[in-house]
């Protein structure tokens, strides 16, 4: 009985404390220029005490202990101090008022500064700025009901060391906003790889999609997401556990120096379904002999490209990094001591545990050492370590309808933003028709629930991607990229069009830094009241047709239309009443592009750059903008 009272005394004790949501907490950066709500829990009744800028707030708690006071608007500045009192007292610090960014979406926005690091080197060593933070969601999803905090998070300046954490795109545009305006700028990264759109949108709003809803309705009581965990989890650690166990090269020790004499030869970069091997799941090793002389310096950098699908390096026996998926730089960094005088060895196990295993092409394969560059491409030899079944695709349960809503947007309800920047798209690509009633339910649960009707919406168009094509044909990608188009009709929206900013070879491109920048021309221009600047490149207005030729008029031509690469216009296709696209001569005229073939007399539709990877398309203003791919009937 004294133990039960003792543990009612102590949960007493804790719930009368005053407890402040993550996000509300050391050098935090609040939106300026409005109310800002600061909030919390406490006992129930409890008299609450603010007292910021020499003036004094007061609340009392409701029953179930929450309580919430409101700040006047205050202009851009800092840093200040506020200080909350009740039973006990908390002393914030460091807070900044400026304006802050959600920024959401899939692995593109996800994607940190760390994974950017060798590309923006000087970028990352010149980061130090006091007035631009981040708070950085953790990955969770929950399907009961929305929470009302997150489970961690902290706000940390940007700085060589902390900006390796940022969002590479937020803290892109973060930096072009600050250096135009001189305010500080609060990113909240809330964004997670793989994502579609409908793990974005709440409980109500997924309703007017039926299968959807009803999918959320099976995972809401958190029975079936851990019956699907549990087997998932299993038939992952079985499917490994016999890869190791029937592995030649871990009983044989392959990753020390070892007979090669029987390993057969493949040309590195490559698939081995491309070569004798055939298209086989499991492990692979690969190794490949260098030599060196007269090494002085300390530091070695072996860059591997990517690899499908995870990889473990040595070199001369000597474990030097690991890669669980196939989606990283392989970029591995290690100390020369474990190299010699003459000939040294690399030796690479490769475990593909679907599809098309192996070393992805047109990515640097090399070793560094100082001012020395060792080309790695060319003949590795191999040797099959466990030939194994495709593992079973898992259920990825994070991506669920709502899911992510509920643990990574709902906590935000009470603190006012400046805007979203939106990076997503690649997840439903697979079916690109329902994606504009998604985005517009999404952005109109958002602005309800964050009771802010008219928050900005910056979004970034999906970039050039896959391998490209000769002839015109589908593209799921294109389509989703019109879906992208069609979502400016939603009021206070913005598009960065970034179809010249991909990687065939990667889903994920390492230029962030023009992405953040065309994100911040959007802003600019739509929330920063810049009416007169040019923040796009062309977007289709309209069409019409003089007999076999088509007349398109864009807006956001600037200060003129021009062919940034070569001598004509590509990527320009029309269709007849057989609607069978074929490539078009098109040639600008002032602000118009003239589009006509041979083949079509009577043209129905015109497409630009209706491509997965419409790699040729060179259609921007003279403000070096790209035109928006398109497709348009013609009346």
């Amino acid at each position: 009985m004294k133990k039960v009272l003792l543990a009612l005394i102590i949960t007493f004790s804790v719930n009368a404390q005053i407890k402040l949501p993550r996000l509300i907490s050391d050098g935090m950066i609040l939106q300026r220029d409005t109310k800002v709500n600061i909030w919390g829990w406490a006992s129930a009744n409890e008299n609450i005490e603010l007292d910021f800028k020499g003036k004094k707030y007061k609340t009392t708690t409701s029953e179930e202990g929450k309580w919430s006071i409101q700040l006047p608007s205050q202009k851009a500045g800092g840093p200040f101090e506020m200080t909350l009192k009740g039973t006990n007292t908390i002393v914030l610090k460091n807070i900044l008022f400026g304006d802050v960014w959600l920024c959401s979406g899939q692995s593109n926005m996800e994607l940190p500064m760390e994974r950017l690091k060798d590309k923006y080197k000087d970028e990352i060593a010149k980061s130090q700025n006091s007035n631009v933070r981040q708070f950085l969601v953790p990955d969770e999803y929950y399907f009961e009901k929305e929470r009302t905090d997150f489970s961690s998070g902290s706000w940390v300046e940007a700085n060589p060391v902390n900006v390796l954490q940022f969002t590479g795109v937020g803290y892109f545009f973060a930096n072009e906003i600050y250096e135009k305006y001189k305010i500080p700028i609060g990113l909240i990264n809330s964004a997670l790889g793989g994502s579609p759109a409908e793990s974005w949108i709440n409980e109500e709003g997924i309703k007017k999609f039926p299968d959807y809803y009803q999918e959320y309705l099976k995972f809401k009581d958190g029975k079936l997401e851990k019956q699907i965990d549990e087997n998932d989890r299993k038939v992952n650690s079985d499917w490994y556990k016999l890869l190791n166990e029937t592995d030649l090269g871990l009983k044989n020790k392959w990753k020390n120096s070892t007979d090669i004499s029987d390993w057969k030869k493949m040309n590195i970069p490559g698939y081995w379904a491309d070569g004798e091997l055939g298209n086989l799941n499991g492990s692979v090793w690969f190794k490949k002999e260098f030599v060196l002389e007269n090494v002085k310096e300390n530091q070695a950098k072996l860059i591997l490209g990517r690899i499908i699908d995870a990889d473990s390096v040595f070199v001369n026996g000597n474990f030097v990094g690991t890669t669980s998926y196939q989606y990283p730089p392989r970029i591995y960094s290690f100390n020369t001591n474990i190299l010699k005088e003459g000939k040294n060895e690399i030796t690479v196990r490769v475990i593909n545990n679907s599809g098309r295993g192996g070393f992805v092409t047109d990515k640097p394969y090399e070793l560094i050492i100082g001012d020395k560059t060792i080309d790695l491409k060319g003949n590795w030899n191999y040797q099959l370590g466990s030939k194994m079944l495709p593992l079973p695709g898992q259920t990825f349960v994070r991506w669920k309808p709502v899911g992510l809503y509920n643990a990574m947007i709902a906590p935000l309800k009470n603190y006012p933003l400046k805007g979203v920047l939106w990076y997503q798209g690649e997840s439903n690509t697979k079916n690109p028709a329902e994606y504009l009633v998604l985005m517009e339910t999404l952005i109109e649960t958002w602005r309800n629930e964050l009771q802010q009707e008219k928050l900005p919406f910056l979004v970034v168009q999906l970039t050039n991607y896959m391998n490209p094509k000769p002839e015109p044909q589908e593209s799921n990608w294109a389509a989703l990229r019109q879906q992208q188009i069609n979502l400016l009709k939603v009021p206070n929206t913005g598009l960065a069009v970034t179809i010249d900013l991909g990687e065939w070879n990667d889903i994920h491109p390492l230029n962030k830094y023009d992405v953040g920048k065309r994100l911040a021309l959007q802003a600019r221009k739509l929330v920063y009241g810049e009416k007169k600047l040019i923040a796009s490149g062309p977007l289709f207005k309209s069409v019409k047709k003089e007999g076999n030729k088509v007349i398109l008029h864009f807006s956001e031509v600037g200060t003129g239309l021009q062919i940034k690469n070569g001598n004509e216009l590509k990527e320009f296709a029309i269709a007849g009443n057989d609607g069978k696209f074929v490539w078009a001569k098109a040639v600008i005229e002032g602000d118009k592009v003239i589009v006509s073939s041979d083949f079509v007399t009577n043209p129905v539709k015109v497409r630009y750059a209706w491509a997965d990877n419409p790699d040729t398309a060179n259609l921007y203003n003279k403000e070096n903008l790209p035109a928006s791919p398109f497709e348009a009937e013609v009346k």
